[in-house]
């Protein structure tokens, strides 16, 4: 039975439940929730992570009160980071079936980002039931 985790913190909240029959993740907010599926969530920690390399790496061409947007997407979602090269805000939206929408400001984005990368998702492998773990 042990295969549901949920991280959260002030302001942010991220869940996975690998025997849920249709939505496995979940990503929340400060006031706001949505249930994701295992592509779904899978694509949201591989994106995620990919804004917050792409975000660092302008630290070195950017004055500090220089702000910048990145996208990234999928077929499935959507993700912007939007701020400084190391404190941005993120937002995300779901674009296949249902259309859900959320966003973390800054102060919690560095939390937020840390748990994606402690659920340890395969990014070798996307979309694989295997590829989560709590």
């Amino acid at each position: 039975m042990g295969q549901r985790t949920v991280q959260e913190g002030e302001g942010w909240r991220l869940g996975w439940d690998r025997e849920a029959p249709i939505y496995q993740g979940l990503l929340a907010g400060e006031a706001w929730a949505f249930e994701v599926t295992a592509a779904e969530f899978e694509d949201f920690c591989r994106l995620a992570q990919q804004l917050a390399q792409q975000m660092e790496a302008m630290a070195e061409v950017l004055m500090d009160e220089e702000r910048l947007t990145c996208e990234a997407e999928s077929d499935g979602l959507w993700l912007e980071a939007s701020g400084g090269a190391m404190a941005f805000d993120l937002r995300v939206i779901i674009q296949s079936g249902r259309r859900c929408e959320g966003h973390w400001p800054a102060a919690v984005t560095g939390h937020l980002l840390r748990a994606v990368a402690a659920l340890g998702v395969d990014l070798g492998h996307p979309h694989s039931e295997a590829g989560l773990h709590p």
